[in-house]
């Protein structure tokens, strides 16, 4: 099997790049692999079967959309909501009608006038303010012969959308990585925050929290990493709560190592979103690697983590004192964060290791190139070794094949 792979690749700046990075080399020990070069959107010759990675960022991904258009393939969907990248694939290259069909094909007359409504620049932009109403997924699903996601709530939306073709789910892959070294970050506790700086990362929420653990924790830091998005007025928000000063470190765009050597360096690690767009965070599945206690909304993929490794915050009307609640109690509890961390590490050791999401990967693109013929020979191979070794139907043993085979689209 050969496989045409889409995907943006370092050193542009897009969490899939660093994704894909990460996981060719896994995937190119497993099956053959054809790169396509960005921007290259004509089918490539002599592969079995395409693979594109599908995110909501217009620049990194608007040519792989084009390339799905000329062929249809196995699409990886790191977000459901596409609105950003629909939006930037049609008003931002001066195509408005484009942008109304595809809000017309998702919410018919109603979406198509509240477009208008945005062209003539009379009310904000959907993909600002209402992304997960519209999530104009739709073209995305019509050519993707299958779909590999990340989680089961993309999986849900997928097949709420009214799609029927196969999904597999597969965790994100976590990172290998040497002994890293922290950085030499002061404060007790040091509380980490990765990832752009705005409104829809609940960041006000967050000073706001962290501001009322300052009051009684002077010694506590708020570690701030990533670009401020237009509009967000950071500076004054810190000087309105009396952060400006020690209590909140700053840092922009950081390189891989640097970025691994700044989460190490932190006691807890929060992770908020609100809009979700169906995202799985790489930020936490790095600090979980790391065995770091984190934070997140309970939203999404975030809201699929297990109990013992995140602490959990509802986006709702006490949601500041919510997470200054778990902020706190983290502060002050060693042995929470001591549970929470090896309930992470454990959880990335089972799920999230390179080798077994690869091995996931290669299934899904077997059972994609080769259809019924190989769900039925490897169904085959499956029975007939579980009756070698004596597995019953109905044990425990046959129903744990069973969940595995589940998880590849094979268990039925």
């Amino acid at each position: 099997m050969k496989v045409a792979y889409y995907s943006p690749l370092p050193p542009e700046r897009s969490g899939i790049a660093d994704y894909s990075a990460h996981l060719l080399p896994a995937l190119q020990e497993r099956i053959e692999v054809e790169v396509v070069k960005r921007g290259r959107t004509r089918p490539a010759r002599g592969t079995d079967l395409s693979l594109y990675h599908i995110g909501n960022n217009p620049d990194a991904h608007g040519w792989i959309v084009h390339a799905l258009r000329k062929r249809a393939g196995t699409v990886v969907l790191h977000d459901f909501v596409l609105h950003h990248l629909v939006a930037g694939l049609t008003i931002g290259r001066r195509d408005g009608h484009g942008y109304l069909d595809a809000m017309e094909r998702e919410g018919g007359v109603v979406a198509r006038l509240l477009a208008h409504g945005v062209l003539d620049k009379r009310i904000p932009p959907l993909w600002e303010s209402r992304p997960e109403e519209f999530h104009l997924a739709g073209e995305v699903l019509d050519l993707a012969t299958g779909l590999i996601v990340h989680s089961r709530h993309v999986e849900d939306r997928a097949r709420a959308a009214g799609y029927e073709r196969p999904i597999w789910r597969i965790p994100h892959p976590a990172w290998e990585h040497a002994e890293v070294v922290p950085d030499a970050i002061q404060g007790a506790p040091l509380i980490g925050s990765f990832g752009n700086v705005n409104a829809s990362k609940r960041i006000p929420q967050l000073l706001e929290a962290f501001a009322r653990l300052r009051r009684h924790r002077p010694d506590a830091r708020l570690l701030l990493v990533g670009a401020v998005s237009p509009g967000f007025d950071l500076d004054r928000r810190l000087q309105r709560l009396g952060l400006s000063g020690e209590g909140i470190v700053r840092e922009t765009y950081v390189e891989e190592d640097r970025l691994w050597s700044l989460m190490a360096a932190c006691d807890v690690c929060v992770n908020l979103r609100s809009p979700t767009m169906g995202e799985t965070s790489g930020s936490v599945i790095r600090q979980l690697s790391l065995g770091k206690p984190v934070v997140v909304s309970d939203v999404g993929w975030f809201a699929e983590l297990p109990e013992g490794v995140a602490l959990k915050v509802p986006v709702d009307e006490h949601e500041t004192d919510t997470l200054y609640a778990a902020l706190e109690l983290l502060a002050r509890d060693e042995r929470a964060r001591a549970a929470m961390s090896r309930a992470g590490l454990e959880l990335v050791r089972r799920e999230h290791e390179l080798g077994r999401a690869a091995e996931l990967y290669v299934a899904a693109l077997e059972q994609a190139a080769g259809g019924d013929a190989v769900a039925n020979a490897v169904l085959g191979d499956v029975a007939a070794a579980a009756t070698d070794v004596g597995i019953e139907p109905g044990s425990a043993e046959a129903a744990e094949l069973a969940r595995r085979l589940a998880e590849v689209e094979l268990g039925r």
